[in-house]
């Protein structure tokens, strides 16, 4: 195979699901698609018969990490790239196989992401830096807009415009285009994350072997909610991922963190796609 797909679903609606597998039928690439159901019943089994996907139903639900891992340990030696996606994301182009001709061309990437957006067509600010504490905690306890958008700023990078390929550390977890090489180095992600920051530390691991890049000439769209922001079970388990995280990397000395961001601001103004200020 070109690429092997990991989807990750919990109660989705099925609707969703074949919205994404019609999308992905959209490349020229050879592909494989597996999806691994942490859904107490097995209702999607039946709704994908005949669609030529693989799926397992996994109801011990381990987790959104622990999940994929299935898939990729099923694919990791059989496909050149890794497409980790979430079930709602769809496409109209075909997105996997331009990033497939970009990644042949630039042996030293080992994850890409391109640019997401809204239904609507606005833009997901979904490159960043490496997280502070204080970064997720302003994300988890200030309502979305306002104050919360311009504490927000510089760690989403939002002052880049978005426009031109770039390199980020932190890519989202929604849509990771990956090298199977990097996966081999680097590690599978950390099972510790239940759901949540499980792309954080699987980026960063990537980035400091790889380049991590975000290229903005295909996109996608992505029907995110930001549940950890409306439940309060979900905004729970988002502030435990956290404190997992930081006790892996570090709290507040955190020196890979203060280099690894220092230097992709200063990479980004030096190709003017950062404004100095």
């Amino acid at each position: 195979m070109d690429v092997a797909v990991s989807v990750v679903t919990y109660n989705t609606e099925p609707s969703i699901l074949k919205q994404l597998i019609k999308s992905l039928g959209c490349t020229s690439l050879d592909t494989g698609v597996t999806v691994v159901d942490n859904s107490p019943s097995d209702g999607l089994k039946a709704e994908l018969k005949d669609s030529g996907v693989t799926y397992i139903h996994n109801p011990a639900n381990p987790g959104y990490g622990a999940a994929n891992n299935i898939a990729l340990r099923r694919t990791l030696g059989l496909a050149s790239y890794q497409l980790v996606i979430n079930p709602d994301v769809y496409f109209t182009e075909d997105v996997p196989g331009a990033l497939y001709g970009y990644m042949e061309e630039h042996t030293d990437i080992g994850l890409v992401m391109p640019a997401v957006l809204f239904p609507n067509g606005s833009m997901q600010y979904l490159c960043k830096l490496l997280p502070r504490p204080f970064n997720l905690a302003m994300r988890l306890l200030l309502p979305q807009g306002g104050l919360s958008d311009r504490l927000n700023r510089r760690f989403e990078l939002r002052d880049t415009g978005y426009g031109r390929v770039m390199d980020v550390p932190y890519l989202s977890g929604c849509f990771m285009f990956i090298r199977s090489a990097a996966l081999e180095a680097v590690g599978l992600f950390d099972e510790r994350f239940f759901m949540y920051l499980e792309d954080t530390d699987l980026s960063r691991r990537i980035h400091a072997r790889y380049r991590t890049v975000y290229y903005p000439n295909v996109s996608v769209f992505h029907c995110f909610d930001r549940l950890s922001k409306r439940n309060r079970h979900m905004r729970m388990m988002h502030i435990q991922s956290a404190i997992r995280y930081f006790n892996k990397w570090g709290w507040f000395f955190d020196r890979e963190r203060r280099r690894v961001n220092r230097e992709t601001v200063e990479a980004l103004r030096e190709e003017g796609i950062w404004p100095i200020r």
